[in-house]
């Protein structure tokens, strides 16, 4: 059965492939302390649930230490000529989408039409993580198709993925530790303090107030936290569960989706999303740092009323 082990090898052996190569390019100023910093988290991939819970600590605050003293530097990476890459774009054009493309649709095909596959009495992919297994899958493929495509090897692939995570930085790790943070708020007992709150402000009988309530939560939550994965177990665990499911006896299904796509709106209009809204700022170098929060807020705030709307009409009806 493939399942959780599968996608944390997976991510281990890239994360240990940045560190192998961090570690061997002498054009990084940082190269050794960058190389520190990826190496500590494959080793976390492969072994965190076999360490002591001191040992971890001490890892992620290393990890913390590493990002924090400008431990993470830029070095030199393969690249092909500008001429070169004029030639390539057009002699590919769109079809360079297309390994992108198959990442959602093979997560799909798996998550649909996999889950029901057993070899032996045993199911193909693990039942409870079968999106997760499914998206992993379609990464592999997606690779494997670019390569075809570009007609590259796939340590290109890491190659280049690496000149990106180096630009990037720690924030490349920012939507995990955020996700990680909402559930810890959430075991904090954050969502009934939120319930509470809720209760005493709106008239909770009121169900579009309290759908209104939720949505703008779980967008004001993200812009507050950078990401939608840590609003979302607060905000759900507070008001929808408690308020919504179990006292106006909202359909959970989609009440939980359009929610998750009123966090996103809140990603559009934050600075702490910092590898959505700050980073693609740096990487085109504009001058306003703030300028891709300034474009697409607007669209960010029209889409939430509409989800307003929508969670009441199909969560309620």
């Amino acid at each position: 059965m493939i399942g959780l082990d599968f996608v944390y090898w997976l991510m281990g052996l890239y994360f240990g492939a940045l560190a192998w190569r961090g570690a061997r390019d002498a054009a990084n100023p940082r190269r050794w302390t960058t190389a520190l910093f990826w190496g500590l988290i494959a080793a976390l991939m492969f072994l965190a649930e076999h360490l002591p819970n001191k040992v971890v600590g001490a890892c992620v605050v290393a990890l913390a230490l590493l990002a924090g003293f400008g431990g993470l530097g830029r070095g030199g990476y393969a690249e092909t000529g500008e001429a070169e890459k004029q030639r390539e774009s057009q002699r590919l054009g769109n079809r360079l989408f297309w390994p992108a493309l198959l990442i959602p649709a093979v997560t799909l095909a798996a998550a649909l039409g996999l889950k029901h596959v057993r070899i032996g009495g045993t199911p193909l992919l693990e039942p409870a993580n079968v999106t997760l297994v499914g998206l992993s899958l379609a990464c592999l493929v997606a690779l494997a198709a670019a390569c075809r495509l570009t007609r590259q090897t796939p340590w290109s692939g890491v190659e280049q993925s690496r000149r990106l995570v180096d630009a990037i930085g720690w924030a490349a790790l920012l939507p995990l530790l955020l996700a990680t943070l909402g559930s810890v708020f959430e075991a904090g007992g954050v969502g009934q303090a939120v319930a509470g709150v809720v209760r005493m402000a709106i008239p909770v009988d009121n169900a579009f107030a309290v759908v209104a309530a939720y949505a703008l939560g779980m967008a004001l939550f993200t812009v507050i936290m950078g990401n939608a994965f840590a609003a979302f177990p607060v905000m759900t665990g507070g008001i929808a569960l408690p308020l919504l499911v179990g006292h106006h006896h909202a359909d959970p299904a989609p009440l939980a989706a359009i929610g998750m796509l009123s966090g996103y709106c809140g990603t559009l209009f934050t600075p702490m999303a910092a590898n959505f809204n700050l980073v693609p700022a740096a990487l085109l170098e504009l001058k306003a740092p703030y300028g891709v929060i300034r474009a697409q807020w607007p669209t960010g705030a029209i889409l939430l009323a509409c989800n307003v709307l929508l969670m009441y009409w199909i969560a309620l009806r």
